[in-house]
């Protein structure tokens, strides 16, 4: 996240200025921070994750989303654009928009150098306010490295760490698999 905060504006005047952007913005307490680009191995990774979320998605009550969904940690009143976010049963959406959402069950984030400490602290303290929430994986993109934090029934979250190749993850809220080799196909990485 670029720490160029813009103008204080309310939740309100967020979502009217960022639905007129051709960019995207995260939005908290009162400021926006400019979202910038990725690399060729970010999107391969997020677009190799989608798509293999979707094809075991299809004929289920689930959805999932690529970056270009926001969702709303309404605890904390944060807007932030994941990676990835995927609902199982009927999406919660803030408004008529439908371009918020509400009640994620998994949510992914690419890492990067410049967004890897946030998403590892403050994002994820963030993250799990939000009650549906089930999965969150950070998934490196210039190794084989993916971290799985599981919501456990007392709220506590269980992390398993994933490095090798052949490895599946078993995102039980979504009734899916993601084989590490399916997240890094065409991704040069560092075993």
């Amino acid at each position: 996240m670029n720490t160029q905060p813009k103008p204080h504006l309310t939740p309100k005047d967020y979502l009217v200025w960022e639905r007129q952007q051709e960019t995207r913005h995260e939005y908290f307490d009162g400021e926006i921070y400019a979202m910038t680009g990725a690399s060729r191995e970010h999107n391969l990774v997020c677009l190799n994750i989608a798509a293999s979320l979707h094809t075991q998605m299809r004929g289920k009550p689930c959805e999932v989303y690529n970056n270009d969904m926001r969702v709303k940690v309404s605890k904390t009143g944060m807007y932030t654009y994941p990676d990835i976010a995927a609902v199982c049963g009927e999406p919660q959406f803030e408004d008529a928009a439908v371009d918020t959402l509400l009640n994620p069950v998994v949510i992914i984030e690419v890492l990067s150098d410049s967004t890897e400490q946030y998403d590892r602290g403050a994002k994820f303290r963030h993250y799990r306010t939000v009650a549906s929430l089930r999965h969150y994986l950070l998934v490196a993109q210039s190794e084989c490295r993916v971290e799985h934090y599981v919501r456990e029934s007392n709220n506590r979250w269980l992390l398993t760490e994933y490095r090798e190749i052949d490895e599946s993850i078993d995102l039980a809220a979504l009734e899916c698999r993601l084989r590490l080799g399916d997240m890094y196909e065409r991704v040069l990485v560092n075993p």
